[in-house]
């Protein structure tokens, strides 16, 4: 059976961005994430250690956004899927959208969103191969 689990618009501060000051101001940025896994045996039993426990997934995404300034949200997202999908084995397959609110774009637009979906058997090719590179 495959499940899912989300979290939504969890919101962070952060320094991501081209632009000197977007590096130095920094701004508010929210991730969603979809984690496709089966949470049948942890439903049956109840049993928080037999699912993916969010609180921990929550406090990921924080400190990979807190941590390191990036240029892109694109890297920022792309990190947090390779950082979960190697820390919560039970997850399958995961969706990862980062947003950027009130990006300058020299007009009014609400966020900018970049969205990485990947299964864990592609992280784990990604993996492999950048073994046999080093």
């Amino acid at each position: 059976m495959l499940n899912i689990i989300r979290i939504k618009k969890a919101v962070f501060y952060g320094y991501h961005g081209v632009l000197s000051q977007e590096q130095s101001v920094g701004g508010r940025f929210e991730a969603d994430v979809d984690m496709y896994t089966d949470f049948t045996a942890a439903a049956k039993e109840d049993n928080l250690t037999r699912t993916i426990n969010y609180e921990k997934v929550y406090q990921c995404i924080n400190r990979l956004t807190l941590e390191k300034k990036h240029y892109l949200i694109e890297t920022l997202a792309v990190l947090i899927a390779d950082e979960l999908l190697d820390r919560f084995g039970n997850i399958q397959k995961l969706s990862v959208r980062v947003i950027k609110n009130n990006p300058p774009l020299g007009g009014v637009v609400d966020c900018v969103e970049v969205e990485v979906i990947k299964t864990r058997d592609e992280r784990e090719r990604e993996k492999q191969a950048l073994k046999l590179t080093t």
